[in-house]
């Protein structure tokens, strides 16, 4: 069932999230500074991409640099990204089919928005 959702997933709104995240990322990583921000942005790529069957946790070890870092990707690209989330999921969930989708889109805005000090594992 997994896997089905995840099929579906990618066709309807995972491709185009996945690709937002991957141009933050090589943005962020054209600037020798903000890399940490490019792979946080990959490892959320991925996340969108694929996301049933997987879910997000604190990271324990995640401490004031994550805190520092999530308020600068929450203005620098983070809202970017939130907003496609909503824009997404409010389209899917004009139809009865993609509410579930459009559900999962919601639950990913607030990844979006701080990504730094999150672990992606699998259920």
């Amino acid at each position: 069932m997994k896997t089905l959702l995840n099929l579906i997933w990618l066709v309807l709104s995972g491709f185009w999230m996945a690709l937002g995240y991957a141009v933050a990322g090589v943005i962020c990583c054209v600037l020798i500074i903000t890399i940490p921000f490019g792979i946080a942005s990959f490892r959320m790529a991925s996340y969108a991409l694929w996301p049933f069957g997987r879910t997000l946790v604190d990271k324990p070890s995640a401490g004031a640099g994550a805190v520092l870092g999530n308020i600068i990707w929450l203005v620098v690209a983070g809202w970017w990204l939130a907003l496609g989330h909503l824009v997404t999921g409010f389209l899917l969930c004009v139809t009865i089919i993609g509410i579930p989708f459009g559900v999962a889109n919601f639950k990913l805005i607030p990844v979006s928005l701080l990504p730094l000090g999150k672990q992606i594992v699998e259920t």
